[in-house]
């Protein structure tokens, strides 16, 4: 298995669409992934990274991605944000939020930032919060919500 971690591009929305649909238990269409994409591209902030596989026929397999963003904080300085991480569920437990994990760390630090965070929600906490705990992540705080 040859992996790759780059930037994500148009060429990735179907395997992106299939692991939102994981990620969120609804389909997203594949313009909004196009929107989606065409909005990080424009953002001085806003970044998204595929991991890849490339098989020995020359196909590539979409297998995760990552979001990341740097966020100020007013207390203590920036920080490297993992805004989304997603494995495809076919290929859990091989490692690979590990290594987008480590390659958030490695953007955070390349960036002169003094840590890296996520946010995680509450539906999966025996397995993503788990995982986190595993990486050296410690649960800080509660992130409020209020939709309109």
């Amino acid at each position: 298995m040859e992996l790759q971690i780059r930037k994500a591009s148009n060429e990735d929305i179907k395997g992106l669409c299939r692991l939102m649909e994981q990620l969120n238990g609804r389909p997203l269409l594949p313009e909004e992934m196009e929107r989606r994409l065409d909005f990080i591209d424009r953002s001085p902030t806003e970044e998204l990274y595929v991991c890849t596989e490339t098989t020995g026929g020359g196909k590539t397999s979409v297998l995760g991605a990552l979001g990341f963003r740097l966020r100020e904080n007013n207390e203590k300085g920036r920080y490297g944000e993992v805004s989304l991480l997603v494995t495809d569920r076919r290929v859990r437990r091989r490692g690979i939020g590990k290594s987008l994990i480590a390659y958030a760390e490695h953007l955070a630090s390349e960036r002169g930032c003094i840590g890296t965070w996520l946010a995680s929600g509450m539906g999966r906490v025996r397995e993503a919060h788990i995982f986190y705990e595993s990486m050296g992540y410690q649960i800080t705080g509660y992130r409020f919500v209020k939709n309109r």
